[in-house]
Protein backbone atom coordinates (compact mmCIF):
# COMPACT_ATOMS: atom_id res chain seq x y z
CA UNK A 1 0.00 0.00 0.00
CA UNK A 2 2.71 2.18 0.85
CA UNK A 3 4.40 1.66 -2.30
CA UNK A 4 1.50 2.37 -4.31
CA UNK A 5 1.28 5.89 -2.28
CA UNK A 6 4.86 6.64 -3.51
CA UNK A 7 4.42 5.90 -6.85
CA UNK A 8 1.24 7.95 -6.92
CA UNK A 9 3.01 10.92 -5.60
CA UNK A 10 6.24 10.37 -7.69
CA UNK A 11 4.24 10.64 -10.87
CA UNK A 12 2.43 13.73 -9.80
CA UNK A 13 6.00 15.19 -9.46
CA UNK A 14 6.72 14.23 -12.81
CA UNK A 15 3.67 15.38 -14.46
CA UNK A 16 4.18 19.32 -12.25
CA UNK A 17 7.79 19.48 -13.86
CA UNK A 18 6.43 18.48 -17.33
CA UNK A 19 3.97 21.23 -17.18
CA UNK A 20 6.73 23.52 -15.88
CA UNK A 21 8.92 22.97 -18.84
CA UNK A 22 6.19 22.83 -21.81
CA UNK A 23 4.86 26.02 -20.68
CA UNK A 24 8.80 27.70 -20.42
CA UNK A 25 8.66 26.31 -24.03
CA UNK A 26 5.78 27.77 -25.07
CA UNK A 27 5.66 31.61 -23.72
CA UNK A 28 9.55 32.08 -23.80
CA UNK A 29 10.89 33.80 -26.85
CA UNK A 30 14.90 34.77 -27.82
CA UNK A 31 13.94 38.02 -28.40
CA UNK A 32 12.26 39.03 -24.62
CA UNK A 33 15.26 39.66 -23.27
CA UNK A 34 16.32 41.69 -26.29
CA UNK A 35 13.58 43.90 -25.93
CA UNK A 36 13.37 44.12 -22.13
CA UNK A 37 17.10 45.20 -22.74
CA UNK A 38 15.49 47.93 -25.09
CA UNK A 39 13.24 48.94 -22.59
CA UNK A 40 15.76 49.26 -19.82
CA UNK A 41 17.91 51.10 -22.24
CA UNK A 42 15.09 53.72 -23.13
CA UNK A 43 13.97 54.21 -20.07
CA UNK A 44 17.76 54.79 -19.10
CA UNK A 45 17.55 57.93 -21.49
CA UNK A 46 17.35 60.99 -19.90
CA UNK A 47 14.03 62.70 -20.43
CA UNK A 48 13.78 66.36 -21.55
CA UNK A 49 10.83 68.25 -20.40
CA UNK A 50 10.00 71.52 -21.88
CA UNK A 51 7.69 74.55 -20.96
CA UNK A 52 4.87 74.58 -23.99
CA UNK A 53 4.98 78.46 -23.88
CA UNK A 54 8.53 78.91 -23.16
CA UNK A 55 10.38 76.33 -25.67
CA UNK A 56 14.27 77.50 -24.60
CA UNK A 57 13.15 76.14 -21.22
CA UNK A 58 14.83 72.53 -21.04
CA UNK A 59 14.66 70.65 -17.78
CA UNK A 60 15.97 66.89 -16.71
CA UNK A 61 12.87 66.07 -14.60
CA UNK A 62 9.34 67.12 -14.38
CA UNK A 63 8.15 70.16 -12.98
CA UNK A 64 7.06 73.91 -13.43
CA UNK A 65 8.26 76.70 -16.27
CA UNK A 66 10.37 78.96 -14.17
CA UNK A 67 8.97 81.65 -15.92
CA UNK A 68 5.56 81.15 -16.17
CA UNK A 69 4.74 78.25 -13.55
CA UNK A 70 3.04 75.91 -15.85
CA UNK A 71 3.55 72.12 -15.67
CA UNK A 72 6.02 71.03 -18.35
CA UNK A 73 5.61 68.46 -20.65
CA UNK A 74 8.04 65.81 -22.11
CA UNK A 75 9.74 67.01 -25.42
CA UNK A 76 9.06 64.80 -28.35
CA UNK A 77 12.93 64.06 -29.34
CA UNK A 78 12.95 62.67 -32.72
CA UNK A 79 16.29 60.74 -34.31
CA UNK A 80 15.84 62.31 -37.15
CA UNK A 81 17.46 65.87 -38.13
CA UNK A 82 16.18 68.94 -37.56
CA UNK A 83 16.47 72.04 -39.76
CA UNK A 84 17.74 75.12 -37.98
CA UNK A 85 15.58 76.96 -39.59
CA UNK A 86 11.94 75.78 -38.58
CA UNK A 87 10.09 76.63 -35.41
CA UNK A 88 9.14 73.07 -33.91
CA UNK A 89 6.07 73.13 -31.74
CA UNK A 90 4.12 70.79 -29.38
CA UNK A 91 0.93 70.53 -30.44
CA UNK A 92 -0.28 71.52 -26.60
CA UNK A 93 1.82 74.66 -27.32
CA UNK A 94 -0.17 75.96 -30.71
CA UNK A 95 -3.25 75.81 -28.63
CA UNK A 96 -2.43 77.61 -25.85
CA UNK A 97 -1.34 80.50 -28.67
CA UNK A 98 -3.69 79.92 -30.48
CA UNK A 99 -2.34 78.98 -33.49
CA UNK A 100 -4.58 78.88 -36.54
CA UNK A 101 -3.93 78.01 -39.91
CA UNK A 102 -5.14 78.32 -43.72
CA UNK A 103 -4.83 76.90 -47.23
CA UNK A 104 -3.25 80.31 -49.50
CA UNK A 105 -5.96 80.35 -52.65
CA UNK A 106 -7.15 83.26 -55.30
CA UNK A 107 -10.14 85.22 -55.80
CA UNK A 108 -11.21 88.12 -57.29
CA UNK A 109 -9.56 91.36 -55.23
CA UNK A 110 -12.26 94.05 -54.23
CA UNK A 111 -10.96 96.85 -52.28
CA UNK A 112 -12.75 98.48 -49.42
CA UNK A 113 -12.33 102.61 -49.81
CA UNK A 114 -13.85 103.87 -46.62
CA UNK A 115 -14.58 107.55 -46.50
CA UNK A 116 -16.18 109.92 -44.29
CA UNK A 117 -17.92 113.03 -44.75
CA UNK A 118 -20.95 115.20 -44.01
CA UNK A 119 -24.56 116.12 -46.06
CA UNK A 120 -24.73 119.41 -47.92
CA UNK A 121 -27.40 121.18 -50.02
CA UNK A 122 -27.21 120.86 -53.69
CA UNK A 123 -25.72 123.99 -54.87
CA UNK A 124 -28.17 124.04 -57.70
CA UNK A 125 -31.12 123.90 -55.70
CA UNK A 126 -30.45 126.90 -53.67
CA UNK A 127 -32.47 129.93 -54.90
CA UNK A 128 -32.54 133.85 -53.22
CA UNK A 129 -35.90 135.41 -53.10
CA UNK A 130 -35.31 138.70 -54.02
CA UNK A 131 -37.14 141.88 -54.19
CA UNK A 132 -37.90 143.41 -57.79
CA UNK A 133 -38.87 146.85 -57.14
CA UNK A 134 -37.42 149.10 -54.34
CA UNK A 135 -39.72 149.53 -51.48
CA UNK A 136 -40.76 148.94 -47.70
CA UNK A 137 -41.70 145.52 -46.34
CA UNK A 138 -45.49 145.91 -44.74
CA UNK A 139 -45.89 142.48 -43.95
CA UNK A 140 -43.83 139.23 -43.79
CA UNK A 141 -45.45 136.01 -44.98
CA UNK A 142 -42.38 133.70 -44.05
CA UNK A 143 -41.28 134.56 -40.29
CA UNK A 144 -38.66 131.69 -39.44
CA UNK A 145 -35.88 130.20 -41.13
CA UNK A 146 -36.67 125.90 -41.25
CA UNK A 147 -40.07 127.04 -42.70
CA UNK A 148 -41.20 125.12 -46.00
CA UNK A 149 -42.30 127.02 -48.83
CA UNK A 150 -44.39 125.72 -52.16
CA UNK A 151 -43.46 127.61 -55.42
CA UNK A 152 -46.14 130.83 -56.13
CA UNK A 153 -46.30 131.06 -52.07
CA UNK A 154 -46.14 134.31 -51.40
CA UNK A 155 -43.09 135.40 -49.07
CA UNK A 156 -43.52 138.99 -48.28
CA UNK A 157 -46.30 142.46 -49.30
CA UNK A 158 -43.96 145.19 -50.27
CA UNK A 159 -45.32 148.96 -50.67
CA UNK A 160 -43.63 150.67 -53.13
CA UNK A 161 -44.17 154.43 -54.08
CA UNK A 162 -42.37 153.88 -57.04
CA UNK A 163 -44.46 151.30 -58.02
CA UNK A 164 -47.11 153.91 -57.65
CA UNK A 165 -45.89 156.37 -60.14
CA UNK A 166 -45.19 153.90 -63.07
CA UNK A 167 -48.56 152.47 -62.42
CA UNK A 168 -50.34 156.15 -62.68
CA UNK A 169 -47.44 156.53 -65.71
CA UNK A 170 -49.18 153.33 -67.30
CA UNK A 171 -52.93 154.25 -66.90
CA UNK A 172 -51.91 157.31 -68.14
CA UNK A 173 -50.15 156.28 -71.12
CA UNK A 174 -53.04 153.59 -72.03
CA UNK A 175 -55.41 156.83 -72.66
CA UNK A 176 -53.51 158.01 -75.36
CA UNK A 177 -51.81 154.42 -77.10
CA UNK A 178 -52.89 155.03 -80.16
CA UNK A 179 -51.41 158.64 -80.90
CA UNK A 180 -48.52 158.00 -78.73
CA UNK A 181 -47.73 153.98 -78.62
CA UNK A 182 -44.24 154.10 -78.11
CA UNK A 183 -45.02 155.84 -74.57
CA UNK A 184 -47.64 153.31 -73.87
CA UNK A 185 -44.95 150.57 -74.51
CA UNK A 186 -42.34 151.85 -72.35
CA UNK A 187 -44.64 151.95 -68.87
CA UNK A 188 -46.19 149.05 -70.02
CA UNK A 189 -42.38 147.52 -70.19
CA UNK A 190 -41.19 148.82 -66.90
CA UNK A 191 -43.69 147.35 -65.07
CA UNK A 192 -43.19 144.10 -66.74
CA UNK A 193 -39.53 144.48 -65.62
CA UNK A 194 -40.60 144.82 -61.78
CA UNK A 195 -42.13 141.26 -62.61
CA UNK A 196 -45.99 142.14 -63.05
CA UNK A 197 -47.72 139.65 -64.96
CA UNK A 198 -49.67 140.34 -67.78
CA UNK A 199 -52.67 139.79 -66.50
CA UNK A 200 -52.04 142.31 -63.43
CA UNK A 201 -51.31 145.11 -65.83
CA UNK A 202 -54.36 143.84 -67.72
CA UNK A 203 -56.59 144.68 -64.51
CA UNK A 204 -54.99 147.97 -63.95
CA UNK A 205 -55.51 149.08 -67.23
CA UNK A 206 -59.31 148.22 -67.04
CA UNK A 207 -59.85 149.07 -63.27
CA UNK A 208 -57.57 152.41 -63.51
CA UNK A 209 -56.95 151.77 -60.20
CA UNK A 210 -53.57 152.23 -58.59
CA UNK A 211 -52.40 149.24 -56.49
CA UNK A 212 -50.60 150.47 -53.38
CA UNK A 213 -48.85 147.18 -52.43
CA UNK A 214 -47.25 144.17 -54.37
CA UNK A 215 -46.30 140.50 -53.44
CA UNK A 216 -43.79 138.78 -53.89
CA UNK A 217 -43.97 135.08 -54.57
CA UNK A 218 -41.43 132.25 -54.37
CA UNK A 219 -40.14 131.03 -57.26
CA UNK A 220 -39.12 127.26 -56.63
CA UNK A 221 -40.16 125.25 -53.15
CA UNK A 222 -37.73 124.09 -50.70
CA UNK A 223 -36.69 125.12 -46.87
CA UNK A 224 -36.20 128.53 -46.06
CA UNK A 225 -32.33 128.46 -45.07
CA UNK A 226 -32.16 132.06 -43.80
CA UNK A 227 -34.21 135.20 -43.49
CA UNK A 228 -32.62 138.63 -44.08
CA UNK A 229 -35.47 141.21 -43.27
CA UNK A 230 -37.87 141.97 -41.07
CA UNK A 231 -41.46 144.27 -41.04
CA UNK A 232 -40.43 147.68 -42.13
CA UNK A 233 -37.12 147.04 -43.60
CA UNK A 234 -36.96 149.69 -46.76
CA UNK A 235 -35.01 147.21 -49.87
CA UNK A 236 -33.44 148.31 -52.81
CA UNK A 237 -34.17 146.50 -55.71
CA UNK A 238 -32.14 142.98 -55.99
CA UNK A 239 -32.28 142.52 -52.15
CA UNK A 240 -32.46 139.46 -51.22
CA UNK A 241 -34.60 138.67 -48.74
CA UNK A 242 -34.62 134.32 -48.31
CA UNK A 243 -32.74 131.77 -49.51
CA UNK A 244 -34.84 128.57 -50.14
CA UNK A 245 -33.48 125.21 -50.71
CA UNK A 246 -34.72 122.05 -52.31
CA UNK A 247 -33.63 119.23 -50.10
CA UNK A 248 -35.37 116.35 -52.29
CA UNK A 249 -32.31 116.11 -53.81
CA UNK A 250 -28.74 115.93 -51.39
CA UNK A 251 -25.20 116.14 -51.79
CA UNK A 252 -23.10 113.83 -49.71
CA UNK A 253 -19.39 115.33 -49.69
CA UNK A 254 -16.36 112.59 -48.28
CA UNK A 255 -12.90 113.61 -47.85
CA UNK A 256 -10.53 111.00 -49.80
CA UNK A 257 -7.08 110.25 -48.95
CA UNK A 258 -4.20 110.37 -51.58
CA UNK A 259 -3.72 107.25 -51.40
CA UNK A 260 -7.32 106.20 -52.54
CA UNK A 261 -7.46 107.93 -55.23
CA UNK A 262 -6.83 105.61 -57.74
CA UNK A 263 -9.31 103.40 -56.81
CA UNK A 264 -12.13 106.20 -57.07
CA UNK A 265 -13.79 106.93 -60.48
CA UNK A 266 -17.19 109.14 -61.20
CA UNK A 267 -20.17 106.88 -61.26
CA UNK A 268 -19.05 104.51 -58.72
CA UNK A 269 -21.55 103.15 -56.33
CA UNK A 270 -21.27 104.00 -53.43
CA UNK A 271 -22.98 102.86 -49.49
CA UNK A 272 -23.18 105.05 -47.17
CA UNK A 273 -24.25 104.86 -43.24
CA UNK A 274 -25.58 107.73 -41.19
CA UNK A 275 -25.18 108.21 -37.69
CA UNK A 276 -28.42 109.19 -36.89
CA UNK A 277 -30.10 106.11 -38.36
CA UNK A 278 -28.21 103.53 -36.60
CA UNK A 279 -28.95 99.94 -38.89
CA UNK A 280 -30.36 102.02 -42.03
CA UNK A 281 -28.03 101.70 -45.59
CA UNK A 282 -28.20 104.66 -47.93
CA UNK A 283 -26.83 104.79 -51.47
CA UNK A 284 -25.55 107.08 -54.51
CA UNK A 285 -23.42 107.45 -56.78
CA UNK A 286 -20.08 109.53 -57.67
CA UNK A 287 -20.62 112.59 -60.05
CA UNK A 288 -18.26 114.75 -59.43
CA UNK A 289 -14.44 114.37 -57.89
CA UNK A 290 -12.17 117.72 -57.34
CA UNK A 291 -9.42 117.84 -59.49
CA UNK A 292 -7.56 120.06 -56.80
CA UNK A 293 -6.09 118.55 -53.59
CA UNK A 294 -6.52 120.34 -50.36
CA UNK A 295 -2.93 121.37 -49.58
CA UNK A 296 -3.65 121.71 -45.90
CA UNK A 297 -5.84 118.85 -45.64
CA UNK A 298 -3.82 117.07 -48.48
CA UNK A 299 -7.39 115.68 -49.03
CA UNK A 300 -10.14 115.55 -52.22
CA UNK A 301 -13.53 116.54 -52.01
CA UNK A 302 -15.82 113.29 -53.82
CA UNK A 303 -19.42 114.40 -54.50
CA UNK A 304 -22.40 112.02 -54.38
CA UNK A 305 -25.98 112.63 -55.06
CA UNK A 306 -28.56 110.86 -52.95
CA UNK A 307 -32.14 111.08 -53.52
CA UNK A 308 -34.01 112.41 -49.73
CA UNK A 309 -37.70 112.34 -51.00
CA UNK A 310 -38.61 110.98 -47.74
CA UNK A 311 -36.96 114.01 -46.26
CA UNK A 312 -34.91 112.03 -43.97
CA UNK A 313 -31.37 113.33 -44.62
CA UNK A 314 -30.59 116.81 -43.05
CA UNK A 315 -27.72 118.95 -44.18
CA UNK A 316 -24.69 118.68 -42.07
CA UNK A 317 -25.59 115.47 -40.68
CA UNK A 318 -22.10 112.69 -40.66
CA UNK A 319 -22.00 110.03 -43.06
CA UNK A 320 -19.18 107.09 -43.61
CA UNK A 321 -19.61 105.62 -46.79
CA UNK A 322 -17.74 102.66 -48.53
CA UNK A 323 -16.85 101.91 -52.04
CA UNK A 324 -16.01 98.43 -53.34
CA UNK A 325 -13.47 98.76 -56.42
CA UNK A 326 -12.62 95.92 -58.15
CA UNK A 327 -8.85 95.95 -58.86
CA UNK A 328 -9.02 94.78 -62.65
CA UNK A 329 -4.95 95.15 -63.14
CA UNK A 330 -4.31 92.09 -60.44
CA UNK A 331 -7.07 89.54 -61.69
CA UNK A 332 -7.64 86.77 -59.91
CA UNK A 333 -4.86 87.18 -57.13
CA UNK A 334 -3.23 85.52 -54.25
CA UNK A 335 -5.04 86.94 -51.13
CA UNK A 336 -4.40 86.57 -47.34
CA UNK A 337 -5.63 87.52 -44.41
CA UNK A 338 -3.80 90.91 -42.60
CA UNK A 339 -3.48 88.54 -39.71
CA UNK A 340 -1.06 86.72 -41.30
CA UNK A 341 1.28 89.20 -41.82
CA UNK A 342 4.10 90.26 -40.17
CA UNK A 343 5.70 93.90 -41.20
CA UNK A 344 8.80 95.21 -40.10
CA UNK A 345 8.34 98.79 -41.97
CA UNK A 346 10.25 96.93 -44.78
CA UNK A 347 10.36 93.26 -44.75
CA UNK A 348 6.47 91.64 -44.71
CA UNK A 349 7.37 87.81 -43.46
CA UNK A 350 4.53 84.80 -43.22
CA UNK A 351 4.93 81.97 -41.40
CA UNK A 352 4.37 78.73 -43.66
CA UNK A 353 3.38 75.20 -42.21
CA UNK A 354 5.16 72.62 -43.20
CA UNK A 355 3.39 69.73 -44.32
CA UNK A 356 5.85 66.57 -44.21
CA UNK A 357 5.06 66.71 -40.43
CA UNK A 358 2.32 65.70 -38.17
CA UNK A 359 3.05 68.08 -35.30
CA UNK A 360 2.99 71.79 -36.29
CA UNK A 361 6.13 72.97 -37.74
CA UNK A 362 6.42 76.41 -39.43
CA UNK A 363 9.19 77.85 -41.68
CA UNK A 364 9.47 82.01 -41.85
CA UNK A 365 9.13 83.13 -45.82
CA UNK A 366 9.28 87.01 -46.80
CA UNK A 367 6.55 88.32 -49.48
CA UNK A 368 5.27 91.09 -51.59
CA UNK A 369 2.12 92.38 -50.95
CA UNK A 370 0.66 94.70 -53.26
CA UNK A 371 -2.80 96.79 -52.43
CA UNK A 372 -4.20 96.26 -48.75
CA UNK A 373 -8.02 94.72 -49.19
CA UNK A 374 -9.70 96.47 -46.11
CA UNK A 375 -8.53 93.52 -43.87
CA UNK A 376 -6.67 91.08 -46.26
CA UNK A 377 -3.07 91.95 -48.35
CA UNK A 378 -3.02 91.05 -52.03
CA UNK A 379 0.79 88.97 -52.42
CA UNK A 380 2.52 89.51 -55.66
CA UNK A 381 5.00 87.33 -55.04
CA UNK A 382 6.55 84.79 -52.15
CA UNK A 383 3.38 82.49 -51.87
CA UNK A 384 1.52 79.51 -54.34
CA UNK A 385 -1.87 78.35 -53.90
CA UNK A 386 -2.30 75.25 -51.99
CA UNK A 387 0.40 76.66 -48.93
CA UNK A 388 -0.67 76.35 -45.57
CA UNK A 389 -0.16 79.86 -43.80
CA UNK A 390 -0.23 80.68 -40.12
CA UNK A 391 -3.54 83.40 -40.28
CA UNK A 392 -3.56 83.81 -36.43
CA UNK A 393 -1.26 83.51 -33.48
CA UNK A 394 1.87 84.26 -36.65
CA UNK A 395 3.43 86.48 -33.61
CA UNK A 396 3.54 83.57 -31.07
CA UNK A 397 5.18 81.67 -33.56
CA UNK A 398 8.04 84.25 -33.96
CA UNK A 399 8.41 84.97 -30.79
CA UNK A 400 9.18 80.85 -30.00
CA UNK A 401 11.53 81.51 -33.15
CA UNK A 402 13.15 84.29 -31.20
CA UNK A 403 13.84 82.33 -28.16
CA UNK A 404 15.17 79.37 -30.29
CA UNK A 405 17.88 80.87 -32.14
CA UNK A 406 15.98 80.43 -35.42
CA UNK A 407 15.54 83.22 -38.27
CA UNK A 408 12.64 85.24 -37.31
CA UNK A 409 10.80 88.70 -38.27
CA UNK A 410 13.13 90.95 -36.70
CA UNK A 411 16.35 88.71 -36.86
CA UNK A 412 16.12 87.03 -40.29
CA UNK A 413 19.60 85.83 -39.73
CA UNK A 414 19.03 83.65 -36.81
CA UNK A 415 21.07 83.50 -33.38
CA UNK A 416 19.70 83.18 -29.78
CA UNK A 417 18.17 86.29 -28.06
CA UNK A 418 18.45 86.95 -24.47
CA UNK A 419 15.50 87.46 -22.24
CA UNK A 420 17.23 89.77 -19.85
CA UNK A 421 20.79 90.69 -20.14
CA UNK A 422 23.45 87.90 -18.50
CA UNK A 423 20.68 85.75 -17.59
CA UNK A 424 20.33 82.21 -19.39
CA UNK A 425 17.71 79.46 -19.22
CA UNK A 426 18.67 75.94 -18.40
CA UNK A 427 19.77 73.96 -21.11
CA UNK A 428 21.19 77.61 -23.36
CA UNK A 429 24.39 76.56 -24.96
CA UNK A 430 27.19 79.31 -23.95
CA UNK A 431 28.84 80.83 -26.77
CA UNK A 432 31.05 83.53 -28.03
CA UNK A 433 30.89 86.99 -25.72
CA UNK A 434 27.64 85.08 -23.37
CA UNK A 435 30.41 83.15 -21.61
CA UNK A 436 31.84 86.55 -20.51
CA UNK A 437 28.50 88.23 -19.51
CA UNK A 438 28.02 88.52 -16.08
CA UNK A 439 25.07 87.97 -14.66
CA UNK A 440 22.47 85.67 -12.89
CA UNK A 441 22.78 82.16 -14.03
CA UNK A 442 20.91 79.26 -13.65
CA UNK A 443 22.82 76.15 -12.77
CA UNK A 444 22.16 72.95 -14.69
CA UNK A 445 20.73 71.19 -11.51
CA UNK A 446 18.16 73.75 -10.65
CA UNK A 447 15.48 70.98 -11.36
CA UNK A 448 16.82 68.79 -8.73
CA UNK A 449 17.08 71.61 -6.52
CA UNK A 450 13.73 72.13 -6.50
CA UNK A 451 12.54 68.62 -7.12
CA UNK A 452 10.63 68.91 -4.05
CA UNK A 453 8.21 71.63 -5.22
CA UNK A 454 7.42 70.18 -8.08
CA UNK A 455 4.21 68.16 -9.15
CA UNK A 456 4.42 64.84 -10.81
CA UNK A 457 3.45 64.61 -14.40
CA UNK A 458 2.91 60.92 -15.80
CA UNK A 459 3.46 60.07 -19.24
CA UNK A 460 1.41 57.23 -20.38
Amino acid sequence: MKKIIKNKYFLYSLFAAAGLFIGWILFHSPGTSQENKILTTQSAKAVIWTCAMHPQIRMREPGKCPICGMNLIPLNQSEAPVDQAEVHLTPEAAQLANVLTSVVGRQKPVKEVRLYGKVQADERRLQSQVAQIPGRIEKLMVNYTGESVHKGQILAILWSPELETAQQELIEASKTKLEQPEIYEASKERLLQWKLTGEQISQLESSGKVQNNVEVVSTTSGIVTSRNVNNGDYVQRGSVLFEVADLSVLWIMFDAYESDIQFIKVGDKINFTIQAFPGSTFSGRISFIDPALDPVTRVIKVRVEADNSSGKLKPEMFATGIISARLKDYGDAVIIPQTAVLWTGKRSVVYIRQPQYDEPVFRMREISLGPMLGDSYIVTDGLAVGEEIVTQGAFSVDAAAQLEGIPSMMNPAGGKTSLMPGMEMPGDTKTGDDQNMPGMNMPDNAAESNSNARDTVSVK
